[in-house]
């Protein structure tokens, strides 16, 4: 019999996450059932990612206290009674903060064999995972970039906007960034954006956006919304194309914030604006690992991985990713 541990929601979050709010738990996980399709796995976890900032937003939505925190792992399976899963294959799965997990083999995703050794194995939470894919999704179906057009992204040095607007110079873009420290924006830089500038120092927003691009923006990948959407809306140009990922101003606000109005801009330069979540192309998620797998290999598409070891640590973790000190994809080795 193993023993696991887990993180779990002591107390609903109210405003900005404690560490209070967590209470970590041991579990006895039972021994491995033998049951044909069905057939136990126990995996063990390597790397675990402790949530994008979405999941945030999904805390109070997804979950009540006393679950295990939600989150997506890489890990090891360390016995099987299931012939499609051998022992010492990698498995990605969305099974929360904890150490060990018995699965059914359902909803599990092996790593693609073609996975170079000399890669981390937790680019499959970040990169070449679902924050990847957000940004492969996002920019393709959603914005619908075109060669020769000028992209937008805020949030632009985490592990959802640094990787869009690696896609977008692939596509033949002008990429304009924006993050909240001097050493995001130099990141920035190093990974090809055109423009970048930090918002926390600017003395105005209308005013960097205007530099950085005079003639406006086609695409707009806000992970940010609040204050920041309100005021780039109106740099878009004539039928542009906004998608509207996150909303990162917005998910510890104890009261809701009023407004913006975006109906006017809107009308006059005839924009289409779309929410979405990456769930929605499940069916395509091999085409978008194959791509982002293969771009990250020729060097195409770079990544950061900020890193926190230890499973203990998770909760500071958490915390410090709402608090935007990572840069690219924050994830827990253990």
């Amino acid at each position: 019999m193993v023993t696991a541990k887990a993180w779990v929601l002591k107390k609903q979050f109210e405003g900005f996450p404690k560490t209070s709010d967590f209470d970590l738990k041991e579990i006895e996980l039972p021994n491995l059932k033998d049951g044909g399709d069905v057939s136990g796995i126990l995996f063990k976890l390597l790397t675990v990612s402790h949530g994008c900032l979405c999941y945030r937003a999904y805390s109070r939505r997804d979950m009540k206290e006393g679950d295990i925190m939600i989150g997506t792992q890489v890990a090891r399976i360390v016995e099987s009674k299931n012939p499609a899963f051998t022992v010492g294959a990698f498995v990605v799965a969305d099974s929360g903060w904890r150490t060990h997990f018995i699965s059914d083999g359902k909803n599990l995703r092996l790593l693609p064999s073609s996975w170079p050794e000399s890669l981390p194995k937790s680019l499959a939470l970040g990169t070449v995972g679902m924050p990847g894919l957000t940004a492969y999704f996002g920019l393709l179906e959603v914005c619908k970039m075109k060669p020769g057009e000028t992209v937008l992204v805020n949030a632009a040095a985490g592990a959802v906007g640094s990787v869009v607007g690696q896609l977008a110079k692939i596509g033949g873009c002008k990429v304009v960034g924006c993050a909240g420290s001097d050493d995001k924006v130099a990141y920035l830089k190093k990974i090809g954006f055109d423009e970048a500038f930090n918002y926390r120092t600017i003395k105005s927003l209308d005013e960097a956006l205007s530099k950085a691009s005079p003639d406006g923006y086609d695409c707009f990948f806000d992970n940010v919304g609040g204050e920041f959407a309100s005021i780039a809306i109106n740099h878009m140009k004539k039928y542009g194309r906004i998608a509207v990922c996150g909303a990162i101003s917005l998910y510890n606000d104890s009261v809701p914030q009023k407004g913006p109005y975006m109906q006017i801009p809107m009308i006059f330069k005839e924009l289409q604006m779309e929410g979405f979540i990456v769930s929605r192309w499940k069916n395509r998620q091999e085409e978008g690992v194959k791509a982002l797998l293969k771009w990250v290999v020729e060097g195409k598409v770079k990544y950061h991985e900020q890193v926190t070891e230890g499973f203990e640590n998770m909760p500071l973790a958490f915390i410090g990713m709402l608090k935007g000190e990572n840069i690219g994809k924050a994830v827990v080795k253990v």
